[in-house]
């Protein structure tokens, strides 16, 4: 398959960017990227997918999100209106989740997604919570994105909140799920071990997972203070920061997910740089849980391995490149600043992170990486080239431009019409099944 007439953007330093180009796919992976004419003549056997001057560029990776919150979104809230963040958990999250069975995760992951592919995210990372329906609860959001085509690495959130017999029965999913996934010969499901965060998780329970991972070879996906709650508890309870506190639980390495990080100090940076530890911005999340702005600018200039994700706030990581850029811009009162950082965590430093867990090599357009690939609906109104398509990227796109997704060198949508399955039918049974979970005590 060739995909071409296009202008092709590979995040690959050494051939950034073709004014007319193709790219040549083989067996699930990317053969060449050149000129599209001469990938033309040269293969002139190969299926062709016309890009007509669109964008073709590396599909997005999504380094963070909540399946689970889906049924959330136009769901009436009852009593009064959170003040912190702590309200927010308590009176909505944390009723959600409790509220869903299997088929209510089904269809939050098929229509999630869906949305992803329909934003061009080809590659998921999601941390899932249920405290009522944990077990198997990782498998049906596995079949989902099989289902779906996408690729994806779960986890369940370990958490104290409900009891000690549901944090257990967190743990032996998530470690079910991940020897499931290592045990697989397949590369688009993989499993890494979830934790909800420091305030939620005991010293029992940390020491729990601690010892249920040992040879498995993997990190772990957590919470680090998301907000003034968590930092608080733990000096409280245990006279540290979350970040010193998950440390000595020897939670953090450079398999590990710390998402948020909003209120650390510069003691807890440098743990984060010397454990290589990945942490994951979630701007828009962040603004509207007014939970603050995380000290990305200064982890970036340490540097500390940064991410950017979506925290199911969104699927669109499009939104999140756009707030990324102007939350610091905001909190630093400088406009002069998040050009480069943002930029870097979505497209080089996602695919970092998510080369990780999957093998091979993700998030670029050159010969040998996985054929991840989207055709973006943009026409540019000024000229465009290898230095400022960033800028077009940040000014002129939205993931709902996105036109072709393809995964592993397969189409999963074309023209905006979902290939592998019956969108209209998956979001007919979801507002059904939605409904019911609303409903439901």
């Amino acid at each position: 398959m060739l995909i071409g007439n296009g202008r092709v953007i590979t995040h690959d330093k050494e051939n950034p960017y073709f004014e007319n180009g193709g790219v040549l796919i083989k067996d699930g992976k990317i053969v060449e990227v050149g000129k599209s004419d001469v990938l033309k003549q040269k293969y002139p056997n190969e299926e062709f997918i016309d890009a007509k001057e669109n964008l073709i560029m590396p599909g997005i990776i999504n380094v963070h999100h909540h399946i689970y919150s889906a049924f959330a979104r136009g769901m009436k809230s009852s009593g009064k209106a959170p003040k912190d963040f702590q309200e927010i958990l308590e009176n909505l999250w944390w009723k959600v989740d409790k509220k869903l069975n299997h088929e209510d995760i089904k269809y939050s992951a098929l229509t999630t997604y869906i949305d992803s592919i329909k934003n061009g995210v080809t590659t998921v990372f999601d941390h899932h919570a249920g405290p009522n329906s944990i077990t198997g609860s990782l498998d049906v959001i596995g079949e989902a994105a099989e289902a779906v085509g996408i690729r994806s690495c779960l986890c369940y959130e370990v958490s104290d909140r409900d009891g000690l017999d549901i944090a257990d029965e967190g743990i032996k999913e998530n470690i079910r799920f991940i020897k499931k996934c290592q045990e697989s010969q397949q590369n688009m499901l993989r499993g890494m071990f979830g934790l909800h965060a420091s305030f939620t998780l005991s010293d029992e329970t940390l020491k729990k997972c601690q010892k249920a991972v040992e040879g498995l070879d993997i990190g772990y996906h957590v919470h680090i203070a998301e907000g003034i709650e968590d930092l608080n508890n733990s000096l409280e309870k245990y006279g540290k920061r979350v970040v010193e506190r998950l440390s000595e639980f020897n939670i953090l390495g450079e398999k590990t997910i710390g998402v948020h990080c909003i209120y650390i100090n510069e003691n807890e940076m440098e743990i984060l740089k010397n454990t290589k530890t990945n942490v994951v911005h979630n701007p828009e999340s962040n603004m509207g849980n007014a939970v603050g702005c995380a000290p990305v600018l200064e982890m970036y200039s340490r540097g500390i391995h940064l991410g950017l994700g979506t925290d199911g706030y969104t699927s669109d990581m499009f939104e999140s490149l756009k707030v990324g850029n102007l939350i610091h811009k905001h909190e630093k009162r400088d406009p002069s600043v998040a050009w480069v950082e943002i930029p870097t965590m979505l497209f080089k430093n996602n695919r970092k992170i998510a080369e990780r867990y999957f093998e091979g090599t993700l998030g670029v357009l050159k010969e040998g990486a996985w054929a991840d690939i989207i055709i973006v609906n943009y026409d540019p109104l000024t000229e465009m080239d290898q230095d400022n398509y960033n800028s077009h990227l940040l000014f002129g796109v939205m993931g709902r431009d996105v036109i072709t997704t393809v995964i592993a060198g397969k189409v999963i949508m074309r023209d905006r019409k979902i290939l592998t399955l019956d969108e209209k039918e998956v979001f007919k049974n979801s507002r059904i099944v939605s409904k019911k979970m609303w409903l439901r005590d």
